[in-house]
């Protein structure tokens, strides 16, 4: 297929730049051209250094000055309230506002096949595995993902082929568009990986995140195609509504479309079974590991084979895909303690990074380091739920909550009755308010063979880096 044409050369300024999927598509439009520059409160690695690589502009703070040349285009990021000084003053100077999403699809996806990975956990893992296996096969595609894939060093490509693979995110699209973010990706090819309650600052129960999900089934065209995951029953209830287009299921038991089943994990990979309608189709290794992972490597062989790939090339481009930074991401080793970086916050996708860390580790002992930092773990609506996700943790420690006045007075998070509660399932947890005490309790007492998973959304003080000097230093 002939490549799309790319639209005129525009100077576009982003409200929010340093998000990660407004970073992502600064790249995009750089990439294709365009004059692109923006501006942010929150400026940090990786996706500041991604941007300043490019040559990409990045302006401190919001001001209605960095909008007095008249740029063609701004795009609006969910960040900006109606009160944003720079949002305020694209209205008055009359200049043409887009959200992200709108942004993405009137200048991407039109004329393009649009792969949409959709779901309360998963997304960015199963995006960027989509996006390199079709990269891998020759299929030069578009892709704009919520992570930095390890294959490209970035986050999103400007490919010459038919397919676009963009990461749909749930939340809201801007402060003018209340609706998901996906609603505005007209998904050819979708896939559903799971349903839970979360954003709770935006939906005010898990029947209304189903219905959020529910407009995503019905965008699917007649000659589109929808992939979902059957062993989770919020999506089975999502689906009972009919799509107009195909479906394929996936899941690891009853009867389902394809079929998964783990054969042996070990520190470098696991071996993947997969059937498709009964039948064997391939046994696939893959450094991604555990169930989650299972789950998302099934999603991507559905939406790879019905794009028309084989066997072969799938095989070819999990077993090489170098997985996404902050994903499990191993950051470094010191006196023989691993350190990893990984983004889970809900729950869910706790207990699973821990769950599948304690099997690709196993034997050795397992730390979690948890900073409650979004918006929803501000909040108390999960408090019970992450007492029993860190079962599989031997050493727990439980950060300050970040900012935790943004959450409603009498509904926020307490770091200290998760410790309390931790303590009392018989798990060794800890609270430590501050980077510095962390740092310094798990270089007192980690010892050679632990290994150490922070959990963070966000920069949590470069405790990273700062973990591993602590570790390496002479004792």
């Amino acid at each position: 297929m002939a490549s799309t044409p790319r639209p005129a050369r525009l100077r576009i300024h982003l409200i929010g730049i340093c998000g990660t999927g407004m970073g992502s598509l600064a790249g995009l439009l750089h990439e294709a051209g365009h004059d692109v520059r923006g501006s942010d409160e929150s400026i940090y690695p990786p996706m500041s250094t991604m941007l300043a690589e490019r040559g990409i502009r990045v302006l401190p703070g919001y001001r209605a000055e960095h909008l007095a040349d008249r740029p063609d285009l701004v795009v609006v990021g969910n960040v900006a309230s109606k009160t944003n000084p720079e949002a305020v003053a694209a209205v008055d100077l009359g200049l043409r506002c887009l959200s992200m999403p709108q942004a993405i699809r009137e200048l991407f996806i039109e004329g393009r096949h649009s792969i949409v990975i959709t779901g309360t956990h998963g997304k960015t893992t199963t995006s960027a595995l989509m996006a390199w296996v079709l990269a891998s096969a020759g299929r030069r595609p578009t892709f704009l993902v919520g992570g930095v894939l390890k294959n490209f060093d970035r986050s999103f490509a400007l490919g010459a082929g038919e397919d676009f693979v963009v990461e749909g995110d749930e939340y809201e699209t801007s402060y003018f568009d209340k609706g998901p973010k996906f609603m505005h990706y007209a998904p050819r090819t979708a896939i559903l990986t799971s349903v839970e309650f979360d954003h709770a600052e935006m939906f005010r129960d898990l029947d209304a995140i189903k219905e959020a999900f529910r407009g995503l089934v019905r965008l699917v065209p007649e000659d589109g195609r929808l992939i979902w995951c059957a062993d989770d029953p919020n999506v089975r209830e999502v689906v009972s509504i009919g799509c107009r287009g195909r479906t394929e299921s996936y899941g690891t038991r009853g009867e389902v479309d394809w079929k998964g089943a783990i054969r042996g994990i070990d520190a470098a990979a696991m071996t993947v079974d997969i059937e498709r309608s009964g039948r064997p189709f391939a046994a696939v290794r893959s450094p991604l590991v555990g169930d989650q992972n299972l789950l998302n490597i099934l999603a991507v062989t559905a939406a790879a084979a019905a794009r028309g790939l084989d066997a072969e090339a799938i095989k070819a481009g999990i077993a090489s895909f170098a997985g996404v930074r902050r994903r499990q991401e191993v950051r470094g080793e010191a006196r023989g303690v691993t350190v990893i970086d990984d983004f889970a916050h809900h729950p869910t996708a706790v207990r699973l990074t821990l769950d599948g860390l304690r099997r690709q580790y196993a034997g050795r002992r397992l730390w979690a380091i948890f900073e409650p930092r979004t918006n929803t773990t501000r909040r108390s609506v999960f408090q019970q739920e992450y007492a029993a996700a860190f079962d599989a943790a031997d050493r727990i420690i439980v950060a300050a909550v970040d900012h935790p006045e943004r959450a409603p007075e009498g509904q926020r998070f307490s770091a200290e009755r998760l410790v309390d509660d931790l303590r009392a399932r018989g798990l060794a947890a800890d609270h430590q308010a501050q980077v510095p005490s962390i740092v310094d309790l798990v270089a007192s007492e980690a010892r050679s063979g632990d290994v150490v998973v922070v959990m963070s959304n966000g920069s949590f003080g470069g405790i990273h880096a700062r973990l591993l000097e602590a570790l390496g230093a002479p004792r």
